[in-house]
């Protein structure tokens, strides 16, 4: 077990390396291909219409004008070290990790995103918690009443949680939970955790509930699938003619064996949500990630937006990480693979 979770962190070590490549081409790299020149690339640091000389000293400042090795190695010692930012009047130091300097708002980066991940986690665990429970559990039910009232009733709400997107299901919860039956909070309240615990959970009750609706469909569905399939092999009706508990028999081993695919599409999406989930912060006004993103995308702000990138990648490979690890504990056969 020590040695198959060492060849994942090394894999992920490996891979982090990679996305960080990856990031740095997609802002850096592509963009030159396509004929921007330096000065094109140094105006996305600074605000409108910069003078050439502006630029000038943007380029020397941010190393734009080095080989594109020397500007990856500053990129990836800001992240692991820290970095030195001449802004023109004084030197800031960005600690580690450094995931940039925004010329526009005169902060690093990181402590920003630092400020909205709180939200984002709080809604992206929460909902979570929410779609596994009641996706798997549904998904259970409806394998072992196959064809029954129930079976149909709930795949026929699965098959609306996930052809509705959910800015449209954000926006009728909205209309009927706080404007017509005024039950929650407005959207864009957000109380920290460690400031009221209860209005912290009211006020994110909503959203929890419209992420959740669209993956739990999603979940209820692959689980139903999976365990109609695990139900009809050959070590089930071997394990119920021994004469074990039909509970033995469904949640030990039919469940046990369903739960390979779940935990991976898990990972995929939970790491996604903690990267920013976009259209629900944007729907309920929450100051997380994915607001964080879209306020950076619309002012052009380069290093923000490549911040968001990086933290975004980071959690995904961290997920898949975790999933790994949870493969080694649901079947004892991957850590042999």
């Amino acid at each position: 077990m020590i040695t198959f979770i060492l060849r994942r962190l090394v894999s992920a070590v490996v891979l982090l390396i990679v996305v960080s490549i990856v990031t740095f081409g997609i802002f850096f790299v592509v963009p030159r291909l396509a004929g921007q020149t330096t000065d094109q690339l140094a105006a996305n640091f600074v605000g409108k219409s910069p003078s050439t000389e502006v630029l000038h000293q943007i380029e020397a400042r941010l190393g734009l004008d080095q080989p594109l090795y020397q500007q990856y190695w500053h990129f990836v010692k800001g992240v692991v070290a820290g970095e030195d930012y001449d802004t023109g009047t004084q030197i800031v130091h960005c600690n580690a990790p450094c995931f940039g300097y925004s010329f526009k708002s005169q902060l690093p980066v990181w402590p920003q995103m630092l400020d909205v991940l709180p939200v984002t986690l709080s809604l992206a665990i929460g909902a979570a918690l929410i779609w596994v429970v009641t996706g798997v559990g549904i998904g259970v039910l409806s394998a072992l009443r196959r064809g029954s009232w129930f079976d149909r009733a709930a795949m026929t709400t699965a098959l609306a949680g996930v052809s509705l997107p959910v800015f449209f299901t954000a926006l009728i919860c909205l209309a009927l939970f706080r404007d017509t039956i005024p039950i929650f909070p407005d959207a864009g309240t957000y109380i920290a955790l460690t400031d009221d615990p209860g209005r912290w959970f009211w006020a994110l009750v909503l959203p929890w509930v419209t992420l959740a609706f669209l993956y739990a469909a999603l979940y209820a569905r692959l689980t139903r699938a999976g365990m109609l399939e695990t139900l009809g092999e050959d070590f089930i009706r071997t394990a119920r003619a021994k004469g074990l508990p039909e509970r033995t028999v469904v949640v030990k081993h039919g469940l046990r064996a369903t739960l390979t695919p779940i935990l991976t599409i898990f990972g995929l999406d939970l790491g996604l949500l903690l990267g920013g989930a976009v259209l629900t912060e944007t729907a309920f006004s929450l100051p997380g990630l994915g607001h964080f993103a879209i306020l950076a995308i619309q002012a052009n702000d380069l290093p923000e937006i490549m911040g968001v990138t990086l933290l975004a990648g980071f959690f995904i490979v961290v997920a898949n990480l975790v999933v790994d690890i949870g493969y080694a504990v649901v079947d004892p056969r991957v850590r042999y693979s």
